[in-house]
């Protein structure tokens, strides 16, 4: 069985601010509160391999996986998927944003199963994406608005 989550967010910040802050892999440690480290194991063009690591969780265990991710600033849409899949047989994720009068719209899409042997299955892990989704949502909404805050004022400032 498949499991499909959807879940966006307007950030009261410029398209390109937003682009540039989300993709910048190497920052995520800093950008999302799940992430310990990030390695990027290559690059060709729009396309990178990484390795993420998180945080330990509630029961002291590390998860880290490898993944591949295509940026196609053009369509304003990002593909990737789990190189090292772990608990999943698959995950495919895709972002997508649009300017809209109120800033830009993030989407995040992920279609996944999980393995028979996962410590969850397809309901309990798409309870737990949707909900860590809203929480790094809104953590980089805001993070992304203060960069944008700083921007307008530095702005200003020289004027």
């Amino acid at each position: 069985m498949a499991a499909h989550t959807e879940n966006e967010i307007t950030i009261a910040a410029p398209l390109d601010l937003v682009w540039d802050m989300t993709n910048d892999i190497q920052n995520w440690p800093r950008l999302f509160s799940e992430y310990a480290s990030v390695e990027v194991l290559s690059r060709d063009g729009h396309r990178t391999t990484f390795r993420l690591t998180m945080f330990p969780d509630d029961q002291g265990r590390v998860w880290s996986w490898v993944s591949e991710r295509v940026a196609d600033r053009m369509t304003r849409t990002v593909w990737a998927h789990r190189v090292e899949t772990g608990p999943f047989e698959y995950m495919k994720i895709r972002w997508e944003y649009t300017e809209t009068p109120h800033g830009t719209r993030m989407d995040w899409i992920q279609d996944f199963t999980m393995k028979p042997d996962a410590p969850v299955d397809d309901t309990g892990m798409t309870e737990i994406i949707n909900r860590n989704s809203r929480q790094q949502m809104a953590l980089i909404r805001d993070r992304i608005e203060r960069a944008a805050d700083e921007r307008r004022s530095a702005a200003v400032l020289t004027d």
